[in-house]
């Protein structure tokens, strides 16, 4: 007799539509490096393979502006139960973890100047995991705060070390 396999639904909740803007921002900042590079190269001689360079940098960029950020906010998910925290991440490598509530060490909140600007901010969960901790990227500043303190409130309700 076999062992009936379970199929695991993806998490129920998206991260802010704000991280869209903010993934798009960030990637864009990432390109204007090699943009501005071959912009310089090209005013100071650069010849035609430059030029075709040029465009063939701004059309990967363009394509990665438009794809990227909505592909991510398609597949980035989160959410929690009174027994674990749920997450779904990546782009390419796609990743589902789930972390036990009573398995929780920490729970972290982050902020870069970016996501400040966007008013987002990133949950980090460690665990007692060999696979490290569980993150919750690009959701609202209201979110986080309540699900951290929400998590904070279900671990020291749980009897136990954590490991």
């Amino acid at each position: 007799m076999t062992e009936p396999v379970l199929d695991l639904r993806p998490p129920a909740n998206r991260v802010s539509r704000k991280a869209v803007l903010y993934w798009t921002a960030r990637a864009a900042l990432g390109w204007l490096a090699p943009l501005a590079g071959e912009l310089v190269w090209l005013l100071f001689g650069g010849g035609t393979a430059l030029v075709i360079a040029l465009i063939v940098t701004g059309v990967l960029a363009a394509a990665h502006l438009v794809v990227m950020p909505q592909w991510r906010y398609r597949v980035h998910r989160w959410e929690t139960t009174p027994q674990v925290v749920y997450t779904q991440s990546g782009w390419f490598n796609q990743e589902r973890r789930i972390a036990p509530v009573s398995r929780i060490q920490t729970v972290d909140t982050e902020r870069g100047p970016l996501e400040r600007l966007f008013g987002l901010a990133n949950l980090t969960v460690t665990t007692a995991s060999a696979r490290g901790p569980v993150h919750v990227h690009g959701l609202d500043l209201d979110t986080t705060q309540r699900l951290a303190a929400e998590l904070a409130a279900r671990t020291q309700a749980v009897a136990g070390d954590a490991t």
